[in-house]
């Protein structure tokens, strides 16, 4: 009896020990966010059938996107290289090639006109003090500006490959790895490093990075994370949510809100469980057979142990 009760009374101090250090301290001191679904619901929905054809037109002409921006598919160079342009805006702006299918269509619609709104960080660039957010603002081109910004995004909605054929890499190179970088996946701010023949070569490419990463650090005031292991370390839930609404976890962070779509945050967590665990999918192939041999192993056991007891009982 009095052993009984010494066993009641380890196991309850254990478990309320286990609860206060990790599901309650956990609670504690990170908290929990509900998802917003990428619904976007403080932004206005576009109300107005966007013309394609008239969107290249002020894409390319009022718009003035390519003075920032590259469209490689449609053959359009960036104004200036990755480190030139951190050095010029803080951040190299993305191509358009496929912006239509990575970012939210209210999103973008909202974006175009009222760049540090959206991306919720007014509170880094207060216009009454002259400061002013990167991307200029489009403040229309002498028509209909809901009109004009739905054109803007029916082309670049056109170009864009299908949500089928974006991958994983695609969505976070565009949506995080400008910012970013993974470096199991070999990724930087710049670009993938490749192998180099010759070392020269490799140290120009490191130094390309440092440089844009110096622009980077002054632009968002500390040098945002590599994120190989932010999938294991933080999990789906966190990354998720923190694209949707960086301020909701850290208020008055540089980081701004991302804008992507449902769909294109799926691949972007997919392509970080890739980077942080690059045998997941031979790992979980794997598992699939040692359950098959557990199963075929646990028959035979209870087959010979009839076998061997058949004459005991």
């Amino acid at each position: 009896m009095k052993e009984l009760l010494i066993l009641v009374v380890v196991t309850v101090f254990t478990l309320v020990t286990y609860y206060l250090v990790e599901p309650f301290a956990h609670a504690t001191l990170h908290k929990h966010v509900e998802s917003e679904a990428f619904a976007y619901a403080d932004l206005p929905a576009i109300t107005k059938l966007g013309d394609a054809t008239r969107g290249k037109e002020l894409v390319l002409g009022a718009g003035a996107c390519t003075g920032c921006h590259s469209i490689n598919v449609a053959d359009i160079s960036a104004p200036m290289d990755a480190v030139g342009a951190a050095g010029a805006y803080g951040v190299n702006p993305p191509d358009l090639s496929n912006a239509g299918v990575v970012y939210d269509e209210k999103f973008l619609n909202a974006l175009i006109k009222n760049p540090a709104h959206t991306l919720m960080v007014e509170h880094k660039f207060d216009e009454s003090k002259g400061e002013m957010h990167p991307m200029i603002p489009f403040y229309g081109a002498g028509g209909d500006i809901e009109q004009e910004t739905a054109d803007m995004i029916a082309y670049l909605q056109s170009i864009a490959v299908s949500s089928e054929k974006l991958t994983p890499a695609m969505a976070f190179e565009n949506a995080c790895g400008r910012c970013h970088g993974v470096k199991y996946e070999k990724w930087t701010q710049v670009g993938t490093k490749s192998s180099f023949k010759h070392k020269k070569d490799e140290l120009a490419f490191d130094i390309k990075v440092l440089d844009y990463q110096d622009s980077l650090k002054a632009y968002m005031g500390k040098l945002p994370p590599d994120l190989s292991m932010y999938i294991r370390s933080r999990g789906e839930h966190y990354i998720s949510t923190f694209m949707e609404n960086p301020q909701n976890y850290l208020e008055g962070t540089s980081m701004p809100r991302v804008g992507v779509s449902a769909d294109t945050a799926e691949k972007v967590i997919e392509y970080l469980e890739d980077a942080g665990d690059t045998k997941r999918h031979e790992r979980e192939e794997t598992g699939k057979y040692v359950m098959i041999y557990i199963i075929i192993f646990a028959i035979f056991g209870v087959l010979w142990k009839r076998q061997v007891w058949r004459d005991l009982h």
